[in-house]
């Protein structure tokens, strides 16, 4: 008998690994013969980089670069997947609000330079795939930060021109943008036919007028996990629906959305403003749509592809998953979701452990989960249950495959 053990973290208590040796623990309990695969998951928020360096047998590799705030430094980690040819990156970990106090928070001030840093310092390392997970950013500067690490030149209506290693730009400085400019060598004319005096149409060379902001990528493909679909601007953009999340005041929120308009215009990059998910991040989403030529996915999907899950469990009994509340958000993207339905186009059976059950989780059912418990085994305390919560995962596991294997002999 094979399973597969691919837990998310339960936060606050378990990292995805931890959770995956506690249910291992038990299943062992129950039956020491059975054949167990250990593969933590994330859906590309906090917990990503280890969950995959953990899944991959991969490396972690620390690196100090620019914090939220211009002036602060933070040691933030890259995952070297197995192979050594993928880098996984949390923006968080450089760009994020976990990083900062109340006090600090201000999108006007904050900037994604140490997110474009950290990138910089994996295709340094050799990867040719980066793959970045945007959640939980302190920032709304559309991605000029990064832009900025990576080698763009910025313009400001000054005259001042910034680059690598000049003041790191922030959101506050989205209005005041007077050029962009990428690193990229590209062509700027085009071939127009042309009548000639003796009547016969030839190829001449005129130039044209162009937005030329895309960044020299080296080659390597970025693929951003990204579980929103909010555009860059607008009444559902970046500004309007995350800044006053992040400490900014409703002027604040009006003179960021104005730079982000500013930045389209002299990006020219309308498209990619538009584009599901643009928004994200405080319109990092956006930024790596025009500058990287990134490509945005859902992040569970790349943790998967990651992880080469699908391969994982086609010769797999059973697969156990969980993660700390089981509910009806569960079913937009969640970890637990996405192993269910991998698990239900492969016909394996899903089970799911989690610390508490919510409304909604029987909706879970249609998404390809085969039943769930929780593990809580009498009324606690939440200090109490973050605290036992190894131990009650860990006797959940030996429950349930007791109770399946009866099942599979009855």
């Amino acid at each position: 008998m094979k399973i597969v053990v691919a837990p998310d973290k339960f936060k606050g208590c378990m990292t995805a690994q931890q959770a995956a040796e506690a249910i291992a623990a038990g299943v062992r309990r129950a039956d020491e013969t059975i054949e167990i695969d250990l593969c933590p998951m994330a859906d590309g928020g906090e917990g990503t980089v280890a969950a995959l360096v953990a899944a991959t047998g991969g490396r972690i590799i620390t690196q100090k670069v620019t914090g939220p705030l211009p002036r602060m430094k933070v040691d933030a980690p890259i995952g070297l997947l197995g192979g050594e040819q993928t880098a996984v990156i949390e923006m968080a970990a450089a760009s994020g609000m976990s990083l900062l106090s109340a006090e600090q928070r201000d999108p006007t001030r904050t900037t994604t330079y140490g997110t474009g840093e950290l990138m910089r310092a994996a295709a340094d390392l050799g990867a040719k795939r980066i793959m970045l997970g945007i959640g939980g950013s302190a920032t709304v500067d559309g991605g000029i930060g990064a832009a900025q690490a990576w080698g763009a030149k910025i313009t400001l209506i000054s005259g001042q021109t910034y680059t690598i290693g000049d003041r790191r730009l922030s959101g506050g400085d989205l209005q005041r943008l007077l050029r962009v400019q990428g690193n990229l060598v590209s062509q700027n004319v085009r071939l127009l036919e042309d009548q000639s005096e003796a009547g016969s149409k030839r190829k001449k060379a005129k130039p044209i007028e162009t937005h030329n902001v895309r960044l020299d990528v080296r080659g390597i493909d970025f693929v951003v996990a990204c579980d929103v679909g909010n555009p860059l601007v607008g009444e559902n953009g970046a500004a309007r629906i995350f800044a006053p999340q992040k400490g900014a005041t409703p002027a604040q929120v009006q003179d960021l959305e104005a730079g982000l308009h500013t930045l389209v215009e002299r990006t020219g990059c309308h498209e990619q403003a538009s584009a599901p998910g643009a928004g994200a991040a405080g319109g990092l989403g956006f930024g790596m749509l025009c500058f990287f030529g990134a490509t945005l996915r859902p992040g569970i999907d790349i943790v998967i592809d990651a992880t080469h899950f699908r391969d994982r469990i086609k010769d797999a009994d059973l697969c156990i998953t969980g993660e700390g509340r089981l509910d009806a958000q569960t079913i937009g993207g969640k970890t637990v979701c996405g192993v269910s339905r991998a698990c239900r186009d492969a016909s394996v059976p899903c089970l799911v452990l989690a610390g508490t059950i919510g409304e909604g989780a029987e909706l879970c059912y249609a998404e390809g989960v085969t039943s769930y418990m929780g593990i809580l085994d009498a009324p606690m305390t939440l200090a109490d249950a973050m605290i036992r919560a190894p131990e009650m995962l860990s006797r959940s596991a030996e429950n349930l495959i007791r109770t399946f294997a009866q099942k599979r002999r009855g």
